[in-house]
């Protein structure tokens, strides 16, 4: 007799049961009505708040509200003054954005593959992608999960390199006692949907340095030299962008804001629970969380040990035919990145700007596949979760989850025949 719902068993998460993120109320109505009421829907009052106040609840000198996390990092590329032919250090596995800003800006990315059981960058391996080309680190805090901040921070005062946390996912995250985003140069964070602070779309530029964030803003709006509530002369003085937020979406922001201590903590008591529920289901891989981090569990990884479930052929199929069980037993579950960042087609073709621009302005940089072993086995073996942590899921909502990957787990046997 079959137990896994896609073999035609019962089903473990009910039809329901799994409530979508953000949960919006009438908090996040009020400031959205009152924006749209007001005399500026553009760069308004909202965006100027939301800088300021995400500014203090972060720990940062300075932010400037973007429209989206991925132009934020492209301004923290233009504010460590990367340029044409320059090289930047990024993980070879992350979201595309972590690498194509290098490209924004006319840079060339380089690759350092991850340690497996962070999924974070190795420092081990940093300094051997080091040139005398080397601009910058981008430091990705993957999933939440802050990287090893000390060892690459040592590494870059060594070679005089720049440091920018790529926090988009990692809001809140802790790295020693101190909050991702306040201990690099300058970093980016991103407000989209599936964000732990969601604005619909959106980012945020932060950093403590006046020179860093008068650079970033001039990249931000059009190349001047003045902010939209400034007495603007509308001089480019500049090759610049139009990256500013918009008064509607900043005030969503904002009422997200006020209640984003509370999510992280039922995020944390949710992961807890599906932690606790798992514990010792067998062929699989858990997080790590290193000593002296705190994650934010924006996206909570499982991998699979293919060993110990006997199967010998492509780990992705595996994988997939896992998640296929998965969903059909109620599990909100996915693959974040199914290809690591050097596999993917805009890097293999080195021809992002045409003419084999930004590479022919530098070095041929290498981006064979195999050179990143780590990078790929995570991206072949893992499955994460976000919506199933998130309020107003509750422990019950991750201990049901968990559940289904004990299921899918201990009969496992069902998706080798």
């Amino acid at each position: 007799m079959p137990y896994l719902a896609i073999n035609g068993g019962p089903r473990t998460v009910p039809e329901g049961a799994i409530r979508p993120w953000p949960p919006v109320d009438d908090t996040d109505r009020a400031a959205v009505l009152a924006s749209l009421a007001g005399t500026n829907h553009a760069f308004g009052p909202n965006c100027v708040a939301f800088q300021e106040e995400f500014a203090a609840w972060n720990g940062n000198a300075f932010a400037v509200a973007t429209n989206s996390g991925t132009a934020a990092l492209h301004m923290c590329l233009a504010a460590v003054g990367c340029g044409c032919g320059d090289e930047v250090i990024v993980p070879a596995y992350s979201w595309s954005s972590s690498a194509t800003c290098v490209l924004h800006h006319n840079a060339i990315p380089v690759f350092v593959d991850i340690r497996f059981d962070t999924m974070n960058i190795d420092p081990d391996r940093i300094e051997a992608a080091i040139t005398e080309r080397t601009k910058a680190i981008i430091v990705v805090h993957l999933h939440g999960l802050p990287a090893e901040m000390d060892a690459i921070l040592a590494i870059a005062r060594r070679h005089g390199l720049a440091v920018i946390e790529d926090a988009c996912q990692a809001h809140g995250a802790t790295y020693r006692g101190r909050r991702v985003g306040t201990i690099g140069d300058c970093a980016a964070f991103s407000f989209n949907q599936n964000k732990c602070l969601c604005s619909g779309e959106g980012g945020m530029f932060v950093t403590d340095r006046q020179d860093l964030v008068e650079k970033a803003r001039m990249l931000w709006s059009f190349g001047e030299t003045r902010t939209p509530v400034e007495a603007r002369d509308y001089h480019a003085y500049a090759l610049g962008w139009m990256y500013r937020m918009s008064d509607l979406v900043a005030a969503f922001g904002r009422a997200e804001l006020k209640k984003l201590d509370d999510y992280l903590a039922v995020i944390a008591e949710n992961a807890r629970a599906f932690l606790d529920e798992i514990e010792g289901a067998p062929g699989l891989i858990l997080p790590t969380i290193p000593d002296g981090c705190g994650t934010n569990w924006y996206n909570l990884m499982v991998r699979l040990d293919m060993a110990s479930f006997g199967w010998n052929g492509p780990p992705v199929e595996f994988r997939n035919r896992f998640l296929k069980a998965l969903l059909a037993e109620g599990a909100d579950a996915g693959c974040y990145q199914r290809f690591i960042l050097p596999a993917m087609t805009v890097f293999q073709a080195k021809n992002a700007y045409g003419s084999g621009c930004p590479w022919r302005c530098g070095r041929d940089v290498s981006y064979d596949p195999s050179a990143f072993p780590e990078a790929q086995r995570h991206t072949d073996t893992h499955i994460g979760m976000t919506t199933p942590l998130r309020p107003p899921n509750t422990p019950e909502t991750a201990r049901l989850v968990a559940r289904a990957f004990r299921k899918v787990a201990e009969h496992a046997d069902e998706l080798t025949r």
